[in-house]
């Protein structure tokens, strides 16, 4: 038997909350991490049926992609489906975990499913996260450089791309002197010391900080440590919304979007004018994709598919790209599916089971 809160660390695992946007309401979002798990239903958005269904398959952890408590709730009474849903899962002690743009910003996240739903290949992030890359900078004697560098590499730092145990390594003199109350690791108190040192230079993901810094402060050698963090300007071309890539064979427009649909299994598909235009490379991007458009037109996508576009935002297509909206739940289709095949492989003493409920909200005549 696990806790709710063992579960939480694999979910953590396939979707860090750190990748979410400032925006977004990701975790935990109701019920206690540390009662005993007895089963987990994941499904798309966790309403009052998806409740009823947790409760008759016993499963007491309900793994959502969106997130059912989105903006602050005043009051809890029962009016609308969100109040609903959140008071028979108090009353029944069942717990709410929501991974939504934390698992959107992910390289193998909900992008890179939708991308493998139509085999795009050669796949790479459409935005890029900015202001997340961060940068260490410490100080240390020849013998210790190496403990300090695999220490900082297993928690975390040094990974670029597809590369690990990344870092920079100069050779430098460092100086020093010790007071009255100093302990130096070489020389004496109120001895000035000039000897080799070692300047280490890795990168990190900025949530990995503390992480980082216990790992230093444990495996370094010196009792006053000096290191230097970095806030850096890279975009992380790893994490970040939306993604780009290519089909194995061009299509034509329509063809396109036939071929969108029924791998979608979308029930119609709203798009800009056909410009003429052979598809070969494709921007995805799951959900309310507005704000994106021009990320994909500067990509050189031949087209882009997303979901909830406006009227006057068909526009701005601008005859340079196949615009094509194939429906919210459908763009986010087969995140659930992921989500449980992920657990799957992880979690093997109790059940994980994937939501029978089709919660897409939008109908079609």
């Amino acid at each position: 038997m696990s806790k709710i809160k063992e579960i939480i660390s694999v979910l953590e695992e396939m979707a860090p909350l750190a990748y979410a946007e400032d925006f977004d309401n990701v975790g935990l979002l109701v019920g206690d991490q540390e009662s005993e798990a007895t089963g987990v239903l994941v499904c798309h958005d966790a309403l009052e049926n998806i409740i009823d269904e947790a409760i008759a398959k016993k499963c007491n952890l309900v793994v959502c992609f969106h997130p059912i408590l989105f903006s602050g709730l005043k009051k809890i009474t029962g009016k609308n489906y969100v109040e609903r849903a959140v008071i028979k899962a108090i009353k029944n002690d069942i717990a709410i975990y929501a991974v939504h743009t934390a698992l959107d910003n992910h390289q193998e996240g909900v992008n890179k499913i939708f991308c493998d739903a139509l085999g795009l290949i050669k796949t790479k992030i459409l935005i890029p996260k900015q202001n997340f890359i961060r940068k260490l900078v410490t100080y240390t004697i020849p013998e210790n450089a190496e403990e300090v560098r695999n220490a900082l590499f297993d928690a975390g730092a040094g990974t670029i791309g597809n590369y690990e145990n990344c870092s920079f390594n100069s050779k430098g003199i460092g100086t020093y002197m010790g007071n009255e109350h100093s302990n130096p690791q070489v020389g004496e108190r109120f001895e000035f010391v000039q000897g080799d040192e070692i300047k280490i230079e890795v990168t990190f993901e900025k949530h990995l900080e503390n992480k980082i810094l216990k790992a230093l402060f444990r495996s370094h050698a010196y009792e006053e440590i000096a290191y230097e963090i970095y806030d850096l300007q890279n975009k992380h071309q790893n994490i970040g919304l939306g993604m780009i890539g290519e089909l194995k064979n061009p299509m034509k427009e329509k063809e396109f979007l036939l071929f969108a649909k029924e791998k979608m299994q979308a029930d119609g598909i709203r798009h800009s004018n056909f410009i003429g235009k052979e598809i070969k490379k494709v921007a995805v991007l799951g959900g309310a994709g507005s704000f994106a458009i021009k990320n994909a037109i500067q990509a050189g996508a031949d087209a882009y598919l997303t979901a909830d576009l406006k009227y006057h935002q068909f526009y701005e297509a601008e005859n340079r790209l196949l615009l094509a909206d194939i429906g919210h739940f459908e763009s986010e289709r087969y995140t659930k599916n992921y989500i449980v095949e992920y657990l799957r492989k992880k979690i093997l003493n109790f059940a994980v089971i994937l939501s029978e409920e089709n919660s897409n909200p939008v109908k079609y005549l």
